[in-house]
């Protein structure tokens, strides 16, 4: 069994989005502490107007760090037309070839924010397979002409292509995103489930894959994790469950068998078991007291999960960001 890559979302200390110089800082730390990637995540107008665009999160990042692999998780395809979406990765993929791996989900945890896009939230799963559809023939350099329910294009062509497209790896829990990654994606990226249930999932994908003629061995199954990261536990838990209740606008005892807090060890511990269930990439989304500490935990946890010694501890200390 190989090695999972792990990545972080860049912290969110006390539920304060860092400054773009803490943002650019807290890069060279992730990169630094020897992460695979940095995790960012895709709203447009979330339970009051919150949110950040992937893939300009994404074209920044490679921007100031092009050796740093990023993971978008999830973008609302739903909510965009496929063709200018080919172009940003067209373009993402000749600034940085092979970098970026992009999730894709139907959203919905706040309607209202599909609704203000335009869209009957109703329709979020149709849209997608006819997004996704025409999209990953557009990144593998065709001529698309579809007419579907939702999204008409005649002779589309997006151009250079890609030498190494995105990944497009499908995002969601239901029976219709397993089986619309087993279709349409190259990987599947699941939240809140238990190691059991993941396994379940990803044997699904595979048996769907199998039936349709589609080589599943080389697809990406990943987890997106919300952790809490301190050397105190109770702390860890009060990070993480602040955050949580603040975004989700929830009670975390929703989320807390999911939502590990601890140690790097302790975190390590609980992923462990997805690794057996076949997990091949973690996405952290840490909280904790600052973002030095934050990165240089989610850094132990990588080199705890992959054996990576390359990087040693001393070298994390010199993670400084300017709060």
């Amino acid at each position: 069994m190989s090695s999972p890559r792990v990545g972080t979302a860049i912290p969110a200390i006390g539920g304060r989005l860092l400054t773009g110089t803490q943002r650019r800082e807290a890069l060279i730390g992730i990169a630094d502490a020897g992460l695979d990637h940095v995790v960012f995540g895709d709203h447009i107008s979330f339970h009051g107007g919150f949110g950040m665009d992937g893939l300009i999160q994404a074209a920044a990042s490679l921007g100031c760090r092009p050796d740093l692999g990023v993971y978008v998780g999830l973008y609302l395809l739903p909510l965009r037309h496929p063709v200018p979406v080919a172009r940003q990765l067209s373009d993402l993929a000749e600034l940085a070839p092979g970098k970026l791996s992009l999730g894709v989900g139907i959203g919905g945890e706040d309607r209202h924010e599909v609704a203000v896009c335009g869209v009957d939230p109703t329709t979020r799963g149709k849209r997608m397979d006819e997004s996704l559809t025409v999209l990953r023939n557009l990144i593998a350099g065709d001529r698309v002409t579809f007419h579907g329910d939702h999204f008409t294009v005649d002779e589309a062509l997006v151009r250079p292509i890609p030498t190494k497209p995105a990944p497009l790896i499908v995002g969601g829990r239901s029976q219709a995103a397993l089986d619309r990654a087993a279709r349409l994606g190259d990987g599947w990226l699941g939240i809140w489930i238990s190691p059991s249930r993941f396994a379940a999932a990803t044997a699904t994908i595979a048996a769907l894959g199998t039936e349709i003629g589609r080589e599943t061995a080389a697809f990406s199954h990943g987890l997106n994790v919300w952790c809490g990261l301190a050397p105190n536990r109770a702390r860890a838990r009060s990070a993480v469950a602040d955050a949580m209740q603040a975004t989700y606008r929830l009670p975390f005892d929703k989320f807390e068998r999911y939502s590990p807090f601890g140690s790097a060890a302790e975190v390590t511990d609980f992923l462990g078991p997805y690794v057996e269930a076949g997990c091949t990439t973690f996405n952290l989304i840490p909280c904790g007291d600052n973002p030095e500490t934050v990165i240089t935990m989610a850094g132990e946890i990588h080199r705890q999960l992959t054996g990576d010694a390359r990087r040693a501890a001393p070298h994390d200390t010199l993670i400084c960001i300017r709060t």
